[in-house]
C-alpha cells in the first residue's frame, strides 16, 4: 500500500472532543517515527480526558396501533391517506386490489435455521452462471456503463454487478403482487411505517407515469424492476436513463442509470475500490478489527495491500476480517458501506464487489476461506448472546442473529478468555458459549 504524500502531514496529533460543557482535552507525548513505504508518520499516543456521561431519559415510543382485521386497517389508511391530500379514486383502487399475503408476512419475520457462512454468500454470489451472464451483459452495456461511470463517478461494473445480484440482469424481477406485499407487511405491524409510506410512494409514482397500474409485480419485501428500488428510493433517484421521457424501473436504460444516481448520491467515491485484500502482521492488536482509522495509520500498523495501490493518506477505512484470523484480511473504503444502501449487509456488499471484479476480468480473494468451520445454530446464537451478556459483555438484545453488536461482544470475551479477538463465530470458537 502506497500512501500518498501530500496528505501524510494532515494526520492529527492531538483531537478536541466537543461536549455540551466543556472539550475533552488531549494531552501528546512520546511522538515515534515510523517508516512506512515511502513515507514517514509520526505515530502519537495520547492521554484522553473526558468528561462525565450525561444520563438521557428516552422519550416514550408512541404505541402503534393494532387493527381487528385486514379490512379495518384497509379503511384507516384510505382515510389517513386521502387526508394527506392523495387522490381518493388511486387510493381506493390500489387497496381494493390488494389482498392480504401470509406468505409475505411469514418471509417477513422468519429466521434461517442457521447462520451463514461468508463464503457461502459470496460463492452464490459469484457462481458460474451469474458470471457467465454476467459478462456477457456486461459487455452488451459496456458502452452505456461507461457513460454513467463518467456522468456518475460510479464503476461500470459495480453497476452491472447489482444489476446481477438483484434480477439475475433483469430477468427475475419478482411475481409478488407489490401492493398486496406493503399492505399486507403494513397489516402486520412490525414494519408499520416502513410499509405504507411505500404504499403512498407507490401511488406517487402511479400518478407520475413511472410504473403502470398492468406492471405491479415485484418482490415480496416491495422491490421493483430490474435494480428492485422499493418506491420511495425510486420516487427520490429514479432517471430517465434512456432519454425517452420516462422513468420506469423495468426499463434497462432507467434501473442501470437510476442505480448509478443512487450509488452517487449516497457518497461514492470515484477511483476508490470496495476493498482491498491486505495483510496483518503477526505481532496485531486485533481489538482494532472492526474500527475505521485512516489509511496511512493502517499503514503505520503494519497492514499493507496484497496490490500496489495508492491510497490518501487521510481515507478512512475499516479493517475487516469476515472469516477471522484464519480467513481473508480486508481494508474496506467508503464505497463499501455505499453499497450496502441497497442491502444493508457486509456479505451482500462483498459479493457485489466481487461479482464485478470477475465481470471486470480481474481475480478474487487471493486468500483462502476457512471452509472447515461450521455455522452455529438460531438457537445456539440465541444462548450466545444470553451467555455473554450475562457474563457482562452485553449483545443488546437476544434474537438469534449474529450482528455488530453480538460480534463485538463476543470480540472482548475472546480478548479476556485467551483466544485471538477476531470476533469470528463458529462451533469451535464459541462452543463454551452456545450451549446451555
Amino acid at each position: 500500500m502506497i500512501v500518498k504524500k501530500q496528505y501524510a502531514a494532515l494526520l492529527p496529533a492531538l483531537f478536541f472532543i466537543g461536549c455540551t460543557s466543556q472539550q475533552a482535552m488531549q494531552q501528546p507525548s512520546n511522538s515515534v517515527p515510523v517508516r512506512q513505504g515511502n513515507v514517514d508518520i509520526t505515530q502519537t499516543q495520547t492521554i484522553q480526558i473526558k468528561p462525565a456521561p450525561v444520563v438521557v431519559t428516552p422519550a416514550p415510543q408512541p404505541v402503534k396501533p393494532s387493527y381487528r382485521s385486514f379490512s379495518d386497517w384497509k379503511s384507516d389508511f384510505s382515510m389517513r391517506a386521502m387526508s394527506s391530500g392523495y387522490n381518493s379514486y388511486d387510493v381506493q383502487r390500489l387497496l381494493a386490489s390488494a389482498n392480504l399475503n401470509q406468505q409475505v408476512i411469514s418471509l417477513d419475520s422468519g429466521q434461517p435455521e442457521f447462520s451463514k457462512m461468508p463464503w457461502e454468500y459470496v460463492d452464490s454470489a459469484v457462481s458460474d452462471g451469474r458470471v457467465s451472464t454476467g459478462k456477457r451483459k456486461y459487455s452488451e452495456q459496456r458502452s452505456f456503463l461507461s457513460q454513467l461511470e463518467s456522468r456518475y463517478g460510479v464503476n461500470a461494473e459495480i453497476i452491472a454487478a447489482i444489476w446481477g445480484m438483484e434480477s439475475s440482469y433483469g430477468v427475475v424481477t419478482g411475481n409478488s403482487y407489490i401492493p398486496s406485499s406493503l399492505a399486507s407487511l403494513a397489516y402486520d405491524g412490525r414494519r408499520q411505517e416502513f410499509a405504507e409510506n411505500q404504499l403512498l410512494a407507490l401511488m406517487t409514482l402511479l400518478q407520475r407515469g413511472d410504473v403502470s397500474w398492468s406492471q405491479l409485480d415485484g418482490s415480496w419485501a416491495g422491490g421493483m424492476g430490474q435494480t428492485q428500488f422499493i418506491p420511495d428510493t425510486w420516487l427520490k433517484h429514479g432517471v430517465d436513463g434512456d432519454n425517452n421521457g420516462s422513468r420506469n424501473p423495468w426499463a434497462t436504460g432507467d434501473a442501470l442509470a437510476s442505480t448509478a444516481n443512487y450509488l452517487n448520491s449516497s457518497g461514492w467515491v470515484r477511483g476508490l475500490a470496495p476493498f482491498y485484500e491486505a495483510t496483518i502482521p503477526a505481532a496485531f492488536d486485533y481489538s482494532l478489527v472492526g474500527t475505521k482509522q485512516s489509511a496511512a495509520r493502517w499503514a503505520s500498523l503494519g497492514i499493507d495491500t496484497l496490490d500496489d495501490v495508492a491510497l490518501d493518506a487521510n481515507t478512512q477505512m475499516e479493517l475487516w476480517l469476515p472469516a477471522g484470523k484464519d480467513g481473508p484480511t480486508l481494508l474496506l473504503s467508503p464505497n463499501f458501506d455505499v453499497i450496502k444502501v441497497y442491502n444493508n449487509s457486509s456479505s451482500y456488499a462483498l459479493g457485489v464487489s466481487l461479482l464485478g471484479k470477475s465481470l471486470a476480468g480481474q481475480g478474487g480473494l487471493q486468500k483462502s476461506w476457512p471452509r472447515y468451520e461450521r455455522p452455529l445454530s438460531t438457537v445456539q446464537v440465541t444462548n450466545l448472546q444470553r451467555r455473554l451478556t450475562s457474563s457482562g459483555y452485553d449483545t443488546k438484545g437476544t434474537d438469534g442473529i449474529v450482528g455488530t453488536n453480538t460480534r463485538n461482544a463476543f470480540q472482548r470475551w475472546q480478548a479476556a478468555n485467551g483466544q485471538t479477538p477476531d470476533g469470528f463465530i463458529t462451533q469451535r470458537s464459541a462452543s463454551s458459549l452456545a450451549s446451555w
